[in-house]
C-alpha cells in the first residue's frame, strides 16, 4: 500500500486521475472532501469486487465494477448534500466523475478482480492515499498562493494576514485560482518528483561505476 504513494502513485507516475487535480484543488478543504469520498469509493469498491470476482461473468465485467463504484459514489454525494451543502454545490459534478476515474476501475482490473478482499482493500486505500498526497499538495499551493490563507482560515504573518498584505500589494497570484493554475503547479510537482526519483536511480549506478 505504501509503495502507491511514491513508486506507483498515480498522479506523477501513471498521470491517471488529472481532472479533479485541476477542478477541485483551488480550495483545500474542498480538496480534502473530496480525497475522502476517493478513498472511500476506491478501496470499498475493490472490497467488493474481490468478494464477487468469482460470480462476476468475463463478459459483464467492466459493467459490474462500474455499477460497484457508481453504488459508493452515491453515498459520497448524499453524505456530501447532508453534511456539506455549500462545497457539495461546488463539487457536486467533480464527484459524479468518480465513477469513470480511472484510477478507481483500474485498481479493480489490475488488481482487485485477482486478489483477496484484504489485500484489495489495502490496494484501494493505497492507490487513493496517493493520489489524495498529490491534490492535497497542489491544493496547498493554490490557496495560499491564490487566496492567502489556509484551509479557508488566515495565514499570520505577525500583526497582518497574508490575505491582507497579498490585498494591500497586489500580490495575488490570479492565475492560481483559475485551471490554468493547477495544470502550472501540478507539472512542477511531477517535474521535481520524477527529478528526485531519477536522482535516486542514478546514485547507485554512480556508485557501482566508481567501484
Amino acid at each position: 500500500m505504501l509503495v502507491q504513494l511514491w513508486d506507483e502513485n498515480p498522479i506523477f507516475r501513471q498521470v491517471l486521475g488529472i481532472c479533479s487535480s485541476l477542478a477541485v484543488t483551488n480550495r483545500l478543504f474542498n480538496t480534502l472532501l473530496m480525497c475522502a469520498g476517493l478513498a472511500w469509493a476506491t478501496s470499498m469498491s475493490s472490497l467488493t469486487a474481490s468478494l464477487l470476482r468469482n460470480w462476476i461473468p468475463q463478459r459483464v465485467r467492466i459493467m459490474v465494477s462500474v455499477l460497484i463504484i457508481a453504488v459508493y459514489v452515491i453515498v459520497v454525494d448524499i453524505a456530501l448534500r447532508v453534511f456539506f451543502a455549500e462545497i457539495h454545490k461546488d463539487i457536486a459534478a467533480y464527484v459524479g466523475l468518480i465513477v469513470t476515474n480511472c484510477i478507481v476501475l483500474g485498481r479493480i482490473e489490475a488488481f482487485a478482480s485477482k486478489n483477496k478482499p484484504l489485500a484489495s482493500l489495502a490496494d484501494g486505500l493505497g492507490a487513493a492515499l496517493g493520489y489524495s498526497f498529490m491534490l492535497l499538495a497542489v491544493a496547498t499551493v493554490r490557496e495560499v498562493l491564490g487566496f492567502g490563507t489556509f484551509c479557508g482560515l488566515p495565514i499570520s504573518l505577525g500583526s497582518v494576514t497574508l490575505k491582507d498584505w497579498m490585498a494591500a500589494h497586489n500580490a495575488q497570484w490570479v492565475i492560481m485560482v483559475m485551471p490554468p493554475g493547477a495544470f502550472f503547479v501540478l507539472a512542477s510537482m511531477v517535474w521535481i518528483a520524477r527529478a528526485i526519483a531519477m536522482r535516486g536511480q542514478s546514485a547507485p549506478e554512480a556508485k557501482g561505476g566508481a567501484a
